[in-house]
């Protein structure tokens, strides 16, 4: 094989590709012909080893004049939240109450307060989401007594639910979401049909507040899967009228409600950081270092001063005490002696830079820039938003990948055990936000090259040197049987064109990948191009996971030595090797997590998905408050 039309062809396909959403029609090709395991259609222009090509001359001809059609990848939305709906409480009242204000002529010492209030409730309109209207409806159309009010006023469970509600901010809610205008104190005792009015409209709206609440403690404000085609998650599901029979039974109603709020020991962490910042002002002081500064070890730079300023401001207070008798005897001379390369190599691993102690643009970022306070809580915010479409306890084993980090890390007895450099889908080929469990892990595999790949990055290629693949060594198949690359016309459909890379040192998945079956092809695996771990930025894939140490978590996950794994490898046999017991595994997107000692960290948002997520948040915040 020529080994540089090699490199090159590893260079552009390596990794997988995400899974196609729209497809822009041209030539033969159709939306239903791309999608993968759907119905496929005859493709009489496919051509056999041994047979004639029909209509040549006409393909010749087309040659000048068909664009090569594109798979796209999926898309961003406009987000649009849940609208809200108006209670039923015309439908909560019984016939034999509708008929009467019985007791209303009776001097109000001899009536019982609130003993004919149900009558009022088709009068009440406030407004939900759909499911919370529903409970409320459920809930009030089978009993006749009150969760919040009693005599002639609020109770004091309505009390105890309140100051949650307006804490709301502390687990990263919005408290205007849940605010309740309560009834005044002081009111005319002669008009209590008015004053009953007043308490029956706060009786619905205080359950539909604690309720809105409880279910975004549980799942969030926001439907990830209507931000974009890069989310997918099966939304949680929340009892809110089970909840609504517990409250009325509840002794302490304000530690319930609270309860509600995930308990994970990330979801804790968030929340002391998300409490330490706003205590924080952005007085914060800033360095500055001269734009294009590049300082290698053994180089003189005035700039140098400033980098060790900017050191002393940013670093943990653990890096500052290790490397304390550097500080203190640093008097802003420009020569970057050894001493100050050590100091700057444990700033930049303390940062997840690579520790090199070259300072160039990644470290002046670090050092100069990075989050501002109002920044940070922002990031805190969206990532306890985040953390609630994940499970409550992300379990005692299993894989967390942190796109924006460029991260992998293996947890076991509820202890990370290791972590390992990641590379991610690049921003034209994001890898998705998702969670699913780890199933196989394949040694010596081959790689179905996607259709994505095959229409966006082959097809133009091919369309102008058909035999293009077969020079290259890989295998095409169409309709199941394998044929030259030469004889397959690539000017009509692919749908039933299989393209495949057979396990070699080339293989664009490396020795090894680790499947977690989903709908979007996406899968952790090694790689030949090894040089990407050494990058600070890994955006680079087709969508995939590239693992640095693809051996050690295969291991991790098959629950065997690295020896064994190496054995099986070395075989030479394409082989699929089943997780004894299958692994959750979270794909996911955290521009603030905590590492494992409970620091948050921050990251760079890499695909942008922050923005969508204040976009999402706004209209969600309009929504809720619109005048209905």
């Amino acid at each position: 094989m020529n080994i540089i039309k090699s490199t090159a062809l590893v260079a552009l396909i390596s990794s997988c590709a995400i899974a196609s959403i729209d497809v822009r029609p041209a030539s033969a090709i159709t939306l239903m012909d791309l999608i993968r395991g759907g119905k496929r259609r005859a493709a009489p222009e496919q051509v056999y080893p041994g047979r004639p090509v029909p209509g040549f001359d006409t393909l010749q001809q087309n040659r000048a004049v068909a664009k090569p059609p594109r798979v796209s990848s999926p898309r961003y939305y406009t987000y649009k939240p849940e609208p809200l709906r108006r209670v039923a409480t015309d439908r909560l009242v019984d016939p034999v109450v509708t008929g009467s204000v019985g007791g209303y002529g009776l001097p109000p010492i001899l009536r019982v307060p609130l003993s004919n209030a149900r009558h009022f409730l088709p009068e009440v309109h406030v407004r939900a989401p759909a499911d919370v209207a529903k409970a409320l409806e459920s809930f009030y159309g089978g009993r006749t007594n009150f969760l919040w009010i009693a005599g002639s006023g609020v109770n004091s469970r309505a009390q105890a639910a309140i100051s949650v509600l307006k804490d709301a901010a502390k687990v990263g809610l919005d408290p205007a979401d849940y605010a309740v205008n309560v009834p005044a104190d002081a009111f005319d005792h002669g008009d209590m049909i008015a004053r009953e009015k007043d308490l029956v409209r706060f009786e619905i709206a205080m359950s539909a507040a604690v309720l809105t609440y409880v279910q975004d403690a549980v799942r969030g404000r926001i439907d990830p899967n209507r931000i974009s085609g890069y989310h997918d998650f099966k939304r949680k599901s929340v009892d809110l009228l089970g909840f609504l029979e517990k409250l009325a039974t509840a002794g302490d109603v304000a530690a319930l409600i609270e309860d509600q709020n995930p308990k994970s020991r990330q979801f804790l962490a968030l929340k002391q950081e998300l409490e330490r910042l706003r205590a924080e002002t952005d007085a914060t002081p800033r360095v500055e270092i001269a734009p294009g500064t590049l300082l290698k070890p053994g180089d003189s730079n005035p700039e140098l001063a400033n980098i060790v300023a900017g050191i002393r401001l940013k670093a943990s207070e653990a890096l500052k005490s290790e490397h304390a008798v550097v500080l203190a005897s640093y008097q802003g001379a420009p020569e970057y002696t050894s001493d100050l390369v050590s100091l700057v190599e444990a700033f930049q691993k303390e940062q997840g830079l690579k520790p090199d102690g070259i300072i160039g643009q990644a470290s002046i970022r670090a050092l100069t820039g990075g989050d501002t306070t109002a920044s940070r809580i922002d990031k805190v915010e969206i990532a306890m938003e985040q953390a609630r479409w994940l499970p409550d306890g992300l379990g005692g084993r299993y894989v967390f990948i942190n796109q924006p980090a460029f991260m992998a890390y293996y947890n076991e007895h509820g202890t990370e055990q290791f972590s390992m450099r990641v590379v991610v889908g690049s921003k034209a080929n994001q890898t998705y936000f998702f969670q699913d469990e780890i199933q196989t892990v394949e040694v010596n595999p081959y790689w179905g090259v996607p259709q994505s790949i095959i229409v966006n990055e082959m097809l133009p290629k091919l369309r102008s040197d058909p035999s293009y693949l077969d020079r290259m060594g890989y295998q095409v198949e169409v309709g199941g049987r394998v044929v030259p690359s030469s004889a397959v016309n690539w000017y009509g459909s692919t749908a039933s064109v299989s393209v495949r890379q057979p396990p070699s040192s080339d293989n664009a998945l490396g020795e090894l990948k680790i499947l977690f079956p989903n709908s979007h092809a996406i899968y952790m695996h090694d790689t030949p191009s090894k040089s990407f771990f050494k990058r600070d930025q890994r955006a680079l894939s087709h969508g995939c996971v590239r693992l640095a140490e693809p051996r050690r978590m295969a291991a991790a996950v098959l629950g065997v030595s690295i020896d064994e794994v190496a054995s099986e490898i070395a075989s030479g046999r394409n082989k699929a090797l089943p997780v004894p017991q299958k692994i959750p595994v979270y794909v996911s997107y955290f521009t603030a997590w905590p590492n494992k000692d409970g620091k948050v960290e921050y990251f760079g948002d890499v695909y942008d998905r922050d923005m969508y997520m204040n976009r999402a948040f706004e209209a969600t915040r309009k929504a809720r408050h619109a005048e209905g």
